[in-house]
């Protein structure tokens, strides 16, 4: 019977619930040796660390993953209470939301599609890859002996591409949807706390954002904004005596590319953190707007422009989903809204969730 030290039996134990007692014992096995297992984390990397390479029932241990009866979705809240517990410092939370993709090929992949390789792709070179694409939610934590922010992954969910939804008959569901979807869990875990979710332009969708902020206790999504989005003032005051449908909103305000261009527009120079931990001068300018699309959902936002003094990066746009807020207070997330490249870049194999599958081969 393994003996864990006390230091990973505290960590491991609030999840011995999640599994039967042979399960779990098996699991503890896997867990340990994907902490002390260099490079790859696979099974056998984990067996061979924990000195089980000779095992003839190895087999027992990949059904852990791909047979046993247990919910990753219950083991991502647990997993979630610890991290609070342990870098939790009050105050907002802030997470990142983005995709990423875990490279495999084989007939047996069955979710497996074509998809652009972010980490190998620029903007003048395009790279595509077979494998599965993963939504994946993470916990942008103040972690003290790192002195900076680490992206945790928490909660991910697959995203199948919509070929393979058509081939197994089921709804395809965007990136936006699966978003949605990831952010209501997330309200529901933490009902009390004020949520912050920083995501990059492909987030940025009506539908998504009018979710987030028609809930009780909204959910403040920081995103990119293209400097062509039509904003409008908010909806003047309805009269007693008026008739007709209500306004969705004013009237047309100038677009964002059209601000950076007006001398009336008032920027205000500001030294921040920047990557690795640098100091920049950067200029903003801030305002409230209604962004409204034909045939969606208006949503009102507090839209943010960015510019280098010195030339050196674009001016982008931001849209804050909170425009009682002043910008001052979220503004130390607005450069998480970039995907995470050390995250991304670190190994071509993604962390996997595997869901149980008896009657065919894993969707590893």
């Amino acid at each position: 019977m393994l003996v864990l030290p006390d230091a990973l039996q505290k960590v491991f134990t609030p999840f011995a619930d999640l599994f039967t007692k042979p399960t779990w014992q098996k699991a503890q096995v896997l867990l340990a040796g994907a902490v002390l297992a260099p490079g790859k984390r696979t099974v056998t990397a984990v067996l061979r660390v924990m000195g089980l390479a000779q095992r003839s029932d190895f087999a027992r241990y990949h059904q852990v993953l791909n047979r046993a009866s247990w919910s990753a979705f219950k083991a991502s809240r647990i997993l979630l209470g610890l991290l609070l517990r342990a870098f939790d410092t009050g105050g907002a939370l802030v997470f990142g939301i983005d995709e990423t993709l875990e490279r495999r090929w084989g007939k047996e992949i069955k979710a497996k599609g074509i998809y652009r390789d972010a980490v190998r792709s620029s903007h003048s070179h395009f790279v595509k890859c077979s494998g599965l694409r993963w939504i994946s939610l993470m916990w942008l934590a103040p972690v003290p002996w790192a002195e900076r922010v680490w992206a945790l992954p928490v909660l991910t969910a697959l995203a199948p591409s919509e070929r393979y939804c058509q081939e197994q008959g089921i709804q395809h569901k965007k990136l936006t949807d699966w978003a949605r979807q990831i952010a209501m869990v997330l309200r529901r875990w933490l009902p009390e706390r004020q949520l912050v979710v920083v995501a990059d332009s492909g987030y940025s969708a009506l539908d998504l954002l009018h979710s987030c902020q028609r809930l009780a206790s909204p959910v403040t999504v920081v995103t990119r904004l293209r400097l062509d989005a039509a904003l409008y003032a908010p909806t003047p005051f309805r009269q007693p005596s008026q008739i007709g449908r209500p306004a969705l909103k004013g009237r047309r305000l100038p677009t964002l590319a059209k601000r950076l261009n007006d001398p009336q527009t008032a920027w205000q120079s500001l030294r921040v953190t920047w990557y690795e931990g640098k100091e920049r001068n950067v200029e903003v300018a801030s305002g409230t707007a209604v962004w409204y699309h034909t045939g969606k959902p208006p949503v009102s936002i507090r839209w943010v422009l960015v510019r280098d003094p010195e030339g050196e990066f674009h001016t982008h746009a931001l849209l804050v989903l909170q425009p009682q807020l002043g910008f001052m207070a979220l503004f130390p997330t607005t450069r998480m809204t970039q995907p995470c490249p050390e995250l991304m870049a670190a190994s071509p194999h993604r962390p996997r969730q595997y869901k149980r599958l008896p009657y065919h081969p894993p969707q590893r």
